[in-house]
């Protein structure tokens, strides 16, 4: 078995470790052994933190000696993307304006895994602070899609999810702003979870959008993302967003039964842009559960139209709000050369944004300006308002909404560079929930014709988790069953 360490799930791994067939210690050497050796090629780490990881495992090995019942992801080696703050490691968000930052407390969710006793393996890579469908704005380098080196492999969570798909960890976190868990999952063939808005703390997660921003887990399978976020939902006094919850454990959703649930296919969702493939995948799936009796019915929410272009203008808006602290002065790198405060500033943040960032900050001051304020941003909240009333108009009928996570397959690196347009495109089945605040997973379902990965998509009302991964367990067994 130690040879095949790093193919075995989390859920997996834990019960080995339980059972003393390995150790901790054994773990986290065959994980920074399978980082050394693929990573130079994959590119999902900014920072591999080996003494760190060494160290917990050690002290994961002694709980579990102690013939006590640790935490489930005791000795179980991850990573985290790095917008997440890790005291003493730096935390870059993949930016220039932050290389050099180092943290003096950990952000809750990292809290929330060492006490769990979870080795953290180092921080992955990303689109700069956030802001992209692709990692290829990561100020530091470029990250491919394992399943196929020339493609990208999603954002902006794309270093959380080739980590995990590459198996150099055993699971990964990352954050879900318009669809950055959802994409990057969907794009190299993984589970990817994107909580109800308030499940999980953002105390210490660097914010792109407030109301938006919500961290998740990225893992092999359905049973390891109900193990993860088991262990990071809950309250946090510190976070005013944090929900007043006992979310308790998800392992009892996992019962592979659907009978009788409601799934609608909003129609809106299903355009001439959906590449047959996906469009193939994602009626297959309805197929399979209502051979599983659950019911499926085809539904209109035109509201989904408005989405995408108010997602952007709020994204952006509060972005610029967010990213205002990082100045030369309060946070971050500060520019070697200035004359006088404004040129500081000046200097300072043209030198220290990458392209993408600095033209989302440009927007989103742009509406949040007089004259424009009542003409974009307060349309777009008004847009929310509808597409809030839309998605419980559906769930007061259904349990799930299915469709797609992407329009596409991944790209070709490189592929998406001339137009930003085209990239924002992409996210147009992914915002909708994070406007929302709705719970959302991509679920692998099959391959194109090019070998690549694609997946389904499934939203639940707000605190409906379990529903979501009942159908996703249930739709994971039926294609073992199926291959087998």
């Amino acid at each position: 078995m130690r040879n095949d360490v790093t193919s075995l799930t989390a859920a997996q791994l834990s019960a080995a470790l339980r059972a003393r067939e390995l150790s901790a210690a054994e773990a986290a050497d065959a994980y920074l052994a399978a980082i050394e050796q693929s990573d130079g090629e994959i590119g999902a780490y900014l920072t591999v933190t080996a003494d760190r990881a060494r160290a917990q495992a050690a002290h994961a090995d002694a709980l579990l000696k102690a013939g006590e019942a640790p935490p489930p992801l005791t000795g179980v080696p991850m990573a985290l993307k790095d917008n997440m703050c890790t005291r003493d490691v730096r935390t870059t968000c993949a930016s220039r304006i932050l290389a050099d930052y180092v943290p003096t407390y950990d952000a809750h969710v990292a809290a929330r895994l060492q006490a769990a006793a979870a080795p953290m393996l180092g921080k992955l890579n990303m689109d700069e602070f956030a802001m992209g469908s692709t990692t290829e704005h990561s100020a530091f380098r470029m990250t491919r899609n394992p399943r196929n080196l020339a493609y990208v492999p999603g954002g902006s969570s794309g270093g959380s999810a080739a980590a995990v798909a590459a198996c150099e960890a055993a699971f990964a976190l990352g954050s879900d702003t318009g669809g950055s868990i959802r994409q990057p999952a969907a794009f190299c063939g993984v589970v990817g979870m994107k909580p109800t808005y308030g499940a999980v703390s953002r105390r210490g997660l660097v914010a792109f959008a407030s109301s938006l921003d919500q961290i998740g887990p990225l893992t092999r399978d359905v049973r390891d993302s109900a193990l993860v976020l088991s262990a990071i939902a809950g309250h946090d006094p510190q976070d005013a967003t944090s929900l007043p919850r006992d979310w308790g454990s998800f392992d009892d959703a996992l019962t592979g039964e659907v009978r009788g649930m409601r799934v609608a296919l909003p129609r809106q969702y299903f355009t001439e842009a959906l590449a047959p493939a996906v469009r193939d995948g994602v009626l297959a799936a309805a197929r399979a559960l209502e051979g599983m009796g659950a019911h499926i019915e085809e539904i209109s929410l035109p509201v989904l139209d408005a989405a995408l272009p108010a997602y952007y203008i709020m994204s952006s808006a509060e972005a610029s709000s967010n990213l205002a602290r990082f100045d030369g002065v309060r946070y971050g790198t500060r520019a070697a050369e200035y004359d006088s405060l404004d040129e500081l500033y000046c200097r300072t943040r043209s030198e220290g944004f990458g392209a993408e960032v600095r033209r989302r900050i440009l927007l989103g001051s742009f509406v949040l300006s007089a004259g424009y304020y009542d003409a974009y941003y307060r349309k777009a909240l008004q847009a929310r308002t509808l597409l809030l009333r839309g998605f419980a108009d559906v769930f007061s009928r259904f349990d799930l909404i299915l469709c797609p996570v992407a329009p596409t397959a991944a790209w070709k690196i490189g592929e998406m560079g001339g137009d930003p347009t085209e990239m924002y495109l992409g996210d147009v089945c992914t915002v909708p929930v994070n406007l929302a605040g709705l719970p959302a997973l991509s679920l692998p379902y099959g391959v194109d014709g090019d070998g690549l990965p694609i997946a389904v998509q499934l939203i639940g009302r707000h605190f409906g988790e379990r529903a979501i991964y009942r159908a996703a367990y249930a739709l994971e067994q039926d294609q073992k069953e199926v291959r087998a």
